[in-house]
C-alpha cells in the first residue's frame, strides 16, 4: 500500500525483513523439532541458532537468479550458517513455510484490527452519550420520517461496529491456522507431532485437512469480514457526508486553521476525509472479491492465490488499519450543530407528528381508510404550502368531532416521539468494551 495511506505499525508486518524473520523463525522451530526427535544432532543445532543470520541483498541476489522465493532464503540463510546448513528446511516444502508465515502475519495484523476497534467503539460510545438527548431529525429514503437524537443515531453505529468486532474475533480464529504437511498434505517426511509442536509456538493451529496449502475458504472469509468491517466504517462516513450537506448543515468534519476546501470557491468546506473513507471501503470490498477467486485451486494447489495475496494481505489490512484510525479523528472533533438540527426538525411543520393522528383518530372510531386520508391530505397541503400541520387539522370539522382539542394537543409532542430513546441508548452501550 502507498505510504499515504499506511500507518507504520501495521505496515512493518508486511514488509521483506518482518516476513523473512518469520520464515526464519519457522525454520528454526522445525529444526528444533528435529532436534528433539534425534534427527539434527544437538551441537548441529546450537550452531545453526546461532549462526543463521538474514541478508536481504544476498536474497534478492539469489531470487534474481533461481527465480524463487523461498528456495533463495534457504540459501542465502544456509550459507550463513555453513554445513550444518543441510539441516535447515529438512522434509519441508515452500508452502509449509509461506502459508504458515501468511497466518503469522494475519494474525499479528489482526491484532492490531481488534484494538482499533475497541479504540474506535470507545469513542462512539463518548459521542453517543453526550448526544444521547440531542433530537434531530430522522430520515427514511432521504426524506423526513420522525424525530430520533443524535446520541441515538450514534448507539446505532456502536452497535453495528461491536458486531464488526465480534465477527474480526473469528475470523481470526479461522484464519490462525498453518501446516507443515508436505507436498500434497500427507505428512510424508514431517509427521503431525511435529507439526504441532513447531505451530505451538507460534501460536497455530493446523490445517484440519491440508493439501499442499491451508485452504483458501479460510482466507475468502477472512478478506470478506474485513470488507464487512469496512461497509460499516462507509456507512457512518456516508452518514457524516449526507448531514454535513448545506441544505443540512448538522454536522461538520474537523477543518484546521488554514485548511482550504477548494482552488476555486473559498467558502468551500468539503468532507474530504470521510469521501476519502468511502474511497478506501471500494478498495476492501474489491479485495474480498480478490479472495473468493483464490478459493478454486487445482487439485492439490496452483500457484495463481500467489500473486493476488502478495497484493491482498498487506494492502487490506493496512487500508483498514488507516480507515480506523481516520475515522476516528473525524469522530472526537466532529463538530455537531443541535440548534440546526432543531431547526430542521421544526421544518417538517409538524408532519411529522402524521402516525399518532393517524393512530387517534382509528382509536377514536374512525376507520383506517378515512382516517389516512383526512391525515395524508393535511400532511400534503402542509408541505406544499409551507402551513403548519397543526393548524390545518385543528380546524377540520372531521378532527374536531373525535380529537377535542387538549388530546389533539398532546399528540403533538416531542417528548412523547422521543420517550424510549434512553432505553434502546443504555441497551446498546451497556456492554463493557
Amino acid at each position: 500500500m502507498i505510504p499515504r495511506y499506511s500507518r507504520e505499525e501495521m505496515a512493518s508486518i508486511w514488509t521483506d525483513l518482518s516476513k523473512w524473520k518469520i520464515w526464519l523463525d519457522i525454520e528454526l522451530s522445525v529444526c528444533e523439532a528435529w532436534g528433539r526427535e534425534g534427527k539434527i544432532p544437538r551441537e548441529a543445532l546450537q550452531k545453526i541458532k546461532s549462526k543463521a543470520k538474514i541478508h536481504p541483498k544476498r536474497i534478492e541476489t539469489i531470487e534474481n537468479e533461481v527465480k524463487h522465493d523461498v528456495i533463495a532464503f534457504v540459501s542465502a540463510v544456509g550459507e550463513t550458517i555453513g554445513e550444518e546448513s543441510r539441516y535447515v528446511h529438512l522434509g519441508l516444502t515452500s508452502s509449509d513455510v509461506l502459508d504458515t508465515a501468511l497466518a503469522c502475519q494475519l494474525v499479528k495484523s489482526t491484532n492490531i484490527l481488534l484494538d482499533d476497534i475497541k479504540g474506535l467503539l470507545k469513542v462512539l460510545k463518548t459521542l453517543a452519550l453526550r448526544f444521547e438527548k440531542t433530537p434531530m431529525m430522522g430520515r427514511t429514503h432521504g426524506m423526513f420520517a420522525e424525530p430520533i437524537t443524535f446520541g441515538l443515531k450514534v448507539a446505532t453505529w456502536f452497535a453495528e461496529i461491536q458486531r464488526q468486532l465480534e465477527r474480526l474475533e473469528k475470523a481470526k480464529e479461522t484464519i490462525a491456522v498453518g501446516k507443515l504437511s508436505g507436498a500434497v498434505g500427507t505428512y510424508v517426511h514431517v509427521p503431525p507431532h511435529v507439526e504441532k509442536f513447531v505451530l505451538d509456538r507460534l501460536g497455530l493451529r493446523p490445517e484440519t485437512a491440508p493439501t499442499q496449502v491451508v485452504s483458501r475458504d479460510r482466507h475468502a472469509f477472512y478478506f470478506g469480514v474485513l470488507a464487512g468491517v469496512a461497509s460499516s466504517l462507509e456507512k457512518i462516513a456516508v452518514e457524516i457526508r449526507h448531514l454535513s450537506r448545506s441544505e443540512i448543515q448538522e454536522l461538520s468534519e474537523p477543518f484546521d486553521k488554514g485548511q482550504k476546501g477548494s482552488s476555486a470557491m473559498p467558502h468551500k468546506r468539503n468532507p474530504i476525509l470521510t469521501e476519502n473513507l468511502t474511497g478506501l471501503a471500494r478498495l476492501v470490498r474489491a479485495y474480498a472479491q480478490a479472495a473468493l477467486e483464490n478459493v478454486a485451486l487445482w487439485h492439490e494447489r496452483d500457484i495463481s492465490h500467489s500473486s493476488v495475496e502478495r497484493v491482498i494481505a498487506p494492502d487490506a489490512t493496512i487500508v483498514l488499519d488507516f480507515m480506523i484510525h481516520r475515522l476516528m479523528e473525524v469522530l472526537k472533533n466532529i463538530q455537531v450543530f443541535p440548534k440546526q438540527m432543531k431547526k430542521n426538525l421544526e421544518a417538517s411543520r409538524g408532519v411529522v407528528f402524521s402516525q399518532e393522528l393517524l393512530l387517534a383518530l382509528v382509536q377514536a372510531g374512525l376507520s383506517r381508510e378515512k382516517a389516512y386520508k383526512i391525515v395524508q391530505t393535511h400532511a400534503m397541503r402542509a408541505m406544499q404550502n409551507g402551513e403548519d400541520f397543526y393548524s390545518r387539522v385543528s380546524k377540520d370539522p372531521a378532527v374536531k368531532k373525535h380529537l377535542d382539542p387538549k388530546k389533539l394537543k398532546s399528540i403533538f409532542s416531542w417528548q412523547n416521539k422521543l420517550k424510549n430513546v434512553d432505553l434502546v441508548v443504555k441497551r446498546t452501550l451497556g456492554g463493557k468494551i
